[in-house]
């Protein structure tokens, strides 16, 4: 979908206008601790939509809880339709979507709209008619009553869209909108959103999408250190003015040559380039899955396996082989006939844990005084004070 137009003049009123925006944070002790927003300038006009990019921490979330009237900045001056952030009528005409949804997880989707409906003092049937077309219009009319708590992160945000538009508000501030949406999801939402400016609404979107932004916004500033670094349309922004592209359509071989060494004859250096244009992965994704729609191919999303796969199944082998470790260890003492009839056995010579095992074995045996080993079993007794010297050598006490 292309770019909102950007030759589009937006010459209606100022919605928002922000002029030396300062906000700085302070510790306890008063003194100050961050400069979040340095001296920013700008101005937002009805029916456009206006991007605030920057990387984490550069001052874009600030800004909303200043133009909200959530935050007292420190110096300058905000005006939001002509009034303070803070003047409640001023209020009921912003819609707002923050970046983290925040919902009663026990009320189901039209009690939610209800809600917030209620909150604007909406009556009855209005708070009813606008939960109607709004859940349907973020694909969550059949899901009207599960909990919001046990939605997804993108179907809470569908419903926080939803939220954001009960008022029918006239400036929309959008954080981070198409988090945690599909593509189908974040096509709808985009579109939703030039509609709105279609219809006179002014939408200010916040979003590390970059993607979504070119796609919608007709003007971005970009935010560094709590200040403005670039403003101005996608198309001044963008455009590289040292380099043309033509695009036509498929030439043969002759003619491709004779143009290339026309335009070769005016260049001395630079490369001249031919490829052919491509789509976006999003588009080409919605192509494909509109096509296996109509082809009318069936899903039924993710499928879970019989069994548990085989390396987590690894734990319960090393289980059973400690038990069988620890079963030999305490063999003497559990079964005290089958340790003499394993200590009976000749100990190969040079074998250092034949050696242990029988130590151990012969000790257990003697600590057995109620059941003693038959005699004619032991066909080679071991000296025990033998024994006892080999044992004390080992644990490193005299003998």
């Amino acid at each position: 979908m292309p770019a909102a137009d950007s030759n589009l003049q937006f010459n209606g009123e100022v919605v928002v206008s922000v002029r030396g925006l300062t906000k700085i944070f302070k510790d306890f002790w008063n003194r100050p601790k961050a400069r979040a927003v340095d001296g920013v300038d700008f101005e937002v006009r009805q029916g456009e939509i206006f991007g605030l990019l920057g990387p984490n921490g550069s001052g874009k979330s600030t800004t909303i809880k200043l133009l909200l009237g959530l935050l007292n900045p420190t110096k300058g001056h905000i005006e939001v339709f002509s009034h303070s952030p803070r003047h409640v009528q001023t209020k009921s005409r912003i819609g707002y979507l923050p970046e983290e949804s925040y919902l009663y997880r026990y009320l189901n989707s039209r009690e939610t709209l209800d809600f917030f409906g209620n909150l604007f003092h909406l009556d009855q049937a209005d708070r009813n008619n606008r939960a109607e077309q709004l859940l349907d219009m973020v694909g969550l009319g059949k899901t009207q009553t599960r909990a919001v708590g046990e939605f997804s992160k993108g179907m809470q945000r569908r419903i926080g869209l939803a939220q954001a538009l009960i008022n029918d508000p006239d400036l929309i501030i959008l954080d981070e909108p198409t988090a945690g949406l599909d593509p189908i999801g974040c096509r709808e939402v985009k579109d939703l959103i030039v509609a709105l400016a279609k219809r006179g609404k002014t939408v200010i979107l916040s979003s590390h999408l970059l993607s979504d932004v070119e796609d919608v916004c007709d003007r971005v500033v970009i935010y560094y250190g709590g200040k403005i670094q670039a403003n101005g349309t996608l198309k001044e922004l963008l455009a590289k003015p040292d380099s043309l592209r033509i695009t036509t359509p498929v030439l043969s071989r002759e003619t491709l040559e004779k143009v290339l060494a026309t335009i070769r004859q005016d260049i001395s250096t630079g490369e001249v380039r031919v490829d052919n244009p491509t789509q976006n992965l999003e588009s080409y994704f919605l192509d494909v899955v509109a096509k296996a729609k109509l082809a009318a191919h069936e899903t039924s999303g993710a499928q879970s396996g019989a069994n548990v796969a085989e390396y987590l199944r690894a734990g319960g082998d090393a289980q059973q082989t400690t038990e069988k470790v620890l079963g030999k260890l305490s063999l003497s003492q559990a079964a005290p006939i089958e340790a003499t009839k394993l200590a009976a056995k000749p100990v190969a010579p040079g074998a250092a844990e034949n050696k242990l095992t029988a130590l151990t074995q012969s000790a257990a045996t003697t600590a057995q005084p109620t059941k003693p080993a038959p005699k004619t079993e032991a066909a080679n007794p071991v000296d025990l004070s033998k024994a006892d010297e080999k044992l004390s050598s080992l644990l490193g006490k005299p003998k």
